[in-house]
């Protein structure tokens, strides 16, 4: 048995057109993998977050079923009443636990999902959501000693990576990924793994923090400024340590790297609730003279029917007789409300007056089961060129700012996939129509392991 049988290289946010065609002759063992294998861009969960999409990449189930609409949820139907979904949040098996399941021997290392840790047939080193390294965060506890000794400064995450100090981020960014990518060369050698899977956050880290330096489409972008080509530069880096840890696998090892979603530049903010005040949905008891996180200021909500929620897309809540504590819109009204809602958020105009391509929708249409408590409503406003803004007291629609801290990029729907199988060359076979659901169903079945009931996804024909 080749060791490992399957690897895991996860890169997240990796966007397909820099990879594709933009540096790919920069980028020697990602195009090798494409030459000899299958790749294509990969359509995302929705929403195209890290929480959930990774989860539901490993699981094959959406985030209706998980129910996990991101990185934040509503806990209960108290106003407010929002908390991170952390690894818990996930009732169902993924890829590792399947795999362990049949006898493999695996690792996980840092995917989005895994925190707190908790055992699986082999190793486990929880994500960038673990809060620090005080509480537990491998598989089994002593590895934690181990990861210490080897280094003592490891990093969860980049910390603070909204930040103005740059050059301090892009040091923690490669500090990340030389980690992460030693620690599996380690257990590679260390211990016999049929499996490896790691995530680096840093791609994800550099594009929020260096996009708009690199890309002539983004409004603030100035020619020739500092760190135009930090991200260019860290693909290339990433390229070389892909090589390094392909060279500590077998010849027969199956590759697979792959991103939850993509990037762009973005082009500014949508701000959600001043859009609700304006058009008569939100009600408040004092507006604020500077822009205030809404859940920090007085709603009226005996005259409120919808508020959202900030983050990469809109999330719409509507206030619902007998279901949110002080609902106003009755059962028998609420589908209109929430359509009406919806068409006119869709017609939501950029800051010149020119059409938005928005996308509004409403979970029951898109997921195959809704579980917990899903927002009324999620919006791509110009597919994640603009994000949603939730704070209030600007009396504006548009900004050119986030409010959560310096960011230059938005996510976009589609990530990637490269799988190489030295088994089947594919010949740089260009996939069509690959969704993140289908990796768990067409990994199985490459290896011959029953499926569980109810997969979203099909099987690739890499």
């Amino acid at each position: 048995m080749p060791t490992p049988r399957l690897l895991i290289i996860g890169l997240d946010c990796m966007e397909p057109s820099l990879v594709f065609e933009q540096w790919q002759d920069d980028l020697p063992n990602l195009s090798r993998l494409m030459a000899q294998g299958s790749y294509g861009r990969l359509e995302s969960s929705t929403p195209a977050i890290t929480v959930p999409a990774w989860s539901c990449m490993m699981s094959g189930r959406d985030p209706g079923e998980l129910g996990i609409y991101g990185f934040r949820n509503r806990r209960s139907r108290a106003y407010g009443a929002m908390s991170i979904s952390d690894g818990r949040a996930v009732k169902v098996p993924r890829l590792w636990d399947i795999l362990g399941e049949a006898g493999w021997r695996v690792a996980a290392l840092s995917v989005p999902g895994t925190s707190p840790p908790y055992p699986i047939n082999g190793q486990l080193v929880s994500c960038f959501l673990t809060p620090n390294k005080d509480v537990p965060f491998t598989h089994p506890p002593e590895l934690a000693e181990q990861i210490h000794a080897w280094m003592p400064d490891f990093l969860l995450d980049v910390p603070e990576f909204r930040s103005e100090d740059k050059a301090r981020t892009l040091q923690n960014i490669y500090a990340l990924c030389d980690q992460r990518f030693t620690l599996a060369e380690k257990l590679l050698h260390q211990d016999a793994l049929d499996f490896l899977m790691l995530v680096d956050m840093g791609v994800d880290r550099i594009h929020h923090s260096f996009w708009k330096p690199m890309d002539p489409r983004h409004p603030q972008y100035e020619p020739g400024a500092a760190f135009a080509n930090a991200i260019h530069d860290y693909y290339v880096y990433i390229d070389k340590r892909v090589g390094e840890l392909l060279a500590q696998c077998d010849d027969e090892t199956a590759v697979l790297v792959v991103s939850d979603h993509g990037a762009r530049p973005l082009m500014g903010g949508i701000c959600i609730n001043e859009w609700f005040i304006r058009e008569g949905y939100l009600v408040l008891k004092e507006t604020p003279t500077e822009p205030t996180p809404l859940d920090q200021v007085e709603v009226d909500w005996s005259r409120t029917k919808a508020w959202g929620a900030g983050g990469y897309y809109g999330r719409v809540f509507l206030n619902v007789q007998g279901r949110e504590p002080q609902g106003i819109i009755p059962l028998a009204e609420y589908e209109t409300t929430r359509t009406e809602i919806a068409e006119k958020l869709a017609k939501i105009p950029a800051p010149d007056g020119n059409p938005l391509p928005n996308r509004i929708m409403k979970p029951q249409e898109i997921y195959q089961k809704v579980r917990g408590i899903a927002p009324d409503l999620i919006a791509y406003f110009d597919e994640l060129a603009w994000r949603s803004l939730g704070t209030v007291g600007t009396g504006k629609i548009h900004s050119t700012e986030n409010d959560t801290g310096p960011d230059d990029a938005n996510h976009a729907p589609f990530g990637l996939m490269i799988f190489h199988d030295p088994l089947k060359p594919r010949q740089g076979q260009v996939l069509e129509g690959a969704q993140l659901y289908d990796i768990l169903p067409t990994l199985l079945y490459r290896y011959g392991i029953d499926a569980p009931s109810g997969l979203r996804g099909k099987v690739l024909p890499v």
